[in-house]
């Protein structure tokens, strides 16, 4: 396992993220089976967990939290506020009230008395930033929170909030978490730059574009049994037929680049988006420790240039393969009145 330096923090992060969603009722019930899955990533070298409140509604806090017992100064612990956490409508958003209310549940389910890691989960197009930033300061100066970092902001709004902070004297965003995978590549033309350009770290998500990059989804086969798309199309026949998708073409081309470099898809996928000279840290997500296994395996690899080039030829930079979805909203858009 190899490490970096998040952003201009000097916090040492492995470059493998153990990203906790699959964690729960979501994806592993087994609290057991899940507790030796995050030791297992730690002996392995692992350094920095990542998981949020609305991961199965804070069981994946939970589990985490339970896994730590003993080991939490092992660990750079991240999560995330944004996110709906019942019905009342306060229970959500970046306003202070819920980012004080919301901390201090994280930090109970997590077993700990401080994070290292707080992520504004999704912009919040109804508040003013310097709302979130104020109260995500106020947690820091009150030793609650080490560092502050957004997740899935536009590249605008990235600006906007280190600005905000340079002029309002607020604690900055020092990383941010983007959708990046060679089916994602949009992040590229801006994200990528810009937080660059504000020597932000970087710890994608998704860098396996939800399995699609594992190979496990091929042209002429089922869905496999348990898979994330096999249970999205039960819940929603109107998705049509796997065998109908583009994206099965670009597997397929993209598998023959990996043998040709002696790859597995998983290698090839996380060594994309590691090579990106913006990334700190990559999220896995898995889901079995037989995942787990898989995704360690390609924690040092090094894509070449000609592999890269390859990879170019078949999702260009800066382009998103057919299908994918950022699942940024953005109400100038979405809201009528504000277009007309």
């Amino acid at each position: 396992m190899r490490y970096r330096t998040l952003g201009t923090t000097g916090v040492q992060v492995s470059t493998q993220c153990l990203g906790a969603m699959m964690f729960g009722a979501f994806g592993n019930p087994d609290h057991d089976e899940s507790v030796a899955m995050i030791h297992r990533a730690l002996d392995a070298g692992i350094n920095f967990i990542d998981t949020a409140d609305a991961y199965s509604k804070g069981e994946s806090e939970e589990i985490v939290g339970q896994a730590l017992k003993g080991r939490r100064h092992e660990v750079v612990l991240a999560t995330k506020v944004f996110n709906a956490m019942g019905k009342d409508p306060n229970r959500r958003g970046g306003s202070r009230r819920w980012i004080f209310q919301a901390v201090e549940e994280s930090l109970a389910r997590l077993q700990t008395d401080y994070l290292d890691l707080y992520q504004v989960h999704r912009l919040d197009w109804r508040t003013d930033v310097d709302e979130t930033l104020g109260a995500l300061s106020d947690l820091v100066h009150q030793g609650k929170v080490r560092y502050l970092g957004s997740s899935s902001y536009p590249a605008e709004w990235i600006v906007e909030a280190q600005r905000v902070a340079a002029d309002r004297g607020r604690e900055r965003f020092v990383c941010e978490q983007p959708q990046y995978s060679i089916f994602a590549r949009s992040t590229e033309q801006a994200v990528l730059p810009t937080c660059q350009r504000h020597h932000m770290g970087v710890i994608p998500w998704s860098p396996l574009a939800g399995g699609w990059l594992t190979g496990k989804y091929r042209k002429g086969a089922e869905a496999p049994e348990g898979s994330r798309l096999r249970q999205m199309w039960s819940r929603q026949p109107e998705l049509g037929d796997l065998g109908a998708d583009p994206r099965l073409d670009l597997v397929e081309q993209l598998v023959a680049v990996a043998d040709q470099a002696g790859l597995t898809m998983t290698q090839l996928g996380l060594g994309f988006v590691d090579r990106h000279p913006a990334i700190s840290s990559t999220i896995i997500g898995p889901k079995t420790p037989a995942q787990l296994d898989d995704l360690l395996g390609a924690a040092d690899v090094e894509l070449d240039d000609a592999t890269m080039d390859a990879i170019d030829a078949i999702v260009p930079p800066g382009t998103d393969a057919p299908g994918t979805e950022h699942y940024v909203e953005n109400p100038a858009l979405e809201v009528t009145a504000l277009r007309r």
